[in-house]
């Protein structure tokens, strides 16, 4: 068992965690606030953008193979480096979905 150094860029949080555990099986045991919902890479709540380090996340259903390389779904991510995260950032599919049905991405610009 190899343990990393897991950081949330922005909120001053460090943990560590095993290349046997979740992210966010450790941020709940450690107090993080770690948003989540259904815990099987699904929901895409616990989203968190990669900005330096790797993971394995093979159950990461929720995400296209390209958005595996760039965001973490911190339920099902287990690191295999050192990793620096951004917590909250969602993957563009998850922005393709919540305006689907609502007159696509030219009614969201319009919002803005």
């Amino acid at each position: 068992m190899t343990e990393y150094t897991v950081e949330f860029v922005g909120t001053g949080e460090t943990i560590t965690v095993s290349d046997k555990e979740t992210i966010l099986k450790r941020c709940i045991e450690e107090g993080i606030a770690q948003e989540y919902s259904c815990r099987v890479g699904m929901c895409l709540a616990c989203s968190a953008e990669i900005l330096e380090g790797e993971v394995t996340q093979p159950a990461a259903r929720g995400l296209t193979e390209e958005e595996r390389e760039r965001y973490a779904l911190t339920c099902m991510a287990r690191p295999q480096s050192d990793l620096k995260l951004d917590r909250g950032k969602y993957p563009p599919s998850i922005e393709a979905d919540s305006t689907a049905g609502h007159g696509g991405s030219d009614a969201a610009a319009a919002d803005d």
